[in-house]
């Protein structure tokens, strides 16, 4: 079975008589534990796909259903309350909190949630651990190198534990070799936790590291393409 069910989206933009037709009646399914990169160019509609699967947006037709619950059903506050609890977010430029040093940014993400600071905390410290950050735990963002700071936001989309990471450009902002590396740290976390990642790119070389690969163009699917030569390098 599917954890997450896409059925005939479609996303419509107006200003007064002129409508953009952002999506169109797009389905799709993701599956619990994988990777999968939706890939195209600038203005394809790749972002309010990944905006209307993840609440931020809602879609003008269709549903999305996570775990059998339609998404966009659900009271404001109930999706409010199922988004924090069942989902993380990794941004282009990272969004972290610059007066907040690693650690501090990462256990707000439980803070926020009702956790006590000793839990936030520990938990916070042991995700650090697994993205190779325990020796940059008390650095403000202004001390980190770029790669750094993703790695940061990474730990925060997954402290507390969600059922989906939805990643918007996580390499954009980052050179060749620090792309590489923080995609190899991505199917690590992948593959040791059972993570799923959800990545929408632009840039060809982040399918590599993906089991699947959704191809988008003027707001429709091209084809879904298996990679059955996955991606894994030594950072």
């Amino acid at each position: 079975m599917a954890f997450v069910e896409v059925r005939n989206v479609s996303k419509t933009y107006r200003s007064g008589e002129i409508s953009v037709e952002a999506l169109k009646d797009v389905s799709f399914d993701i599956y619990e534990g994988e990777i999968l990169s939706i890939l195209g160019p600038s203005g394809c509609g790749k972002s309010t796909l990944l905006n209307c699967l993840s609440g931020i947006d809602t879609p003008t037709e269709g549903k999305v259903m996570i775990r059998g619950v339609d998404l966009h059903s659900l009271k404001d506050d109930e999706k409010t309350r199922f988004r924090a609890m069942n989902m993380g977010f990794v941004f282009q430029f990272y969004n972290l909190i610059p007066v907040l040093n690693a650690v501090e940014n990462v256990e707000l993400a439980m803070l926020t949630m009702g956790s006590n600071q000793k839990k936030a905390r520990e938990a916070a410290m042991e995700i650090l651990a697994k993205v190779n950050l325990m020796e940059r735990e008390h650095y403000l963002p202004s001390r980190l190198s770029g790669g750094e700071r993703q790695r940061v936001s990474i730990a925060r989309a997954l402290v507390h534990k969600p059922a989906i990471v939805w990643a918007d450009e996580p390499t954009g902002a980052l050179d060749t070799k620090t792309s590489g590396d923080l995609m190899n740290l991505i199917t690590e976390l992948n593959q040791t936790l059972n993570q799923t990642f959800v990545i929408v790119t632009h840039d060809e070389r982040v399918s590599d590291y993906s089991n699947r690969i959704l191809h988008m163009d003027s707001g429709h699917i091209l084809k879904i393409e298996e990679n059955n030569e996955l991606k894994v390098e030594e950072c």
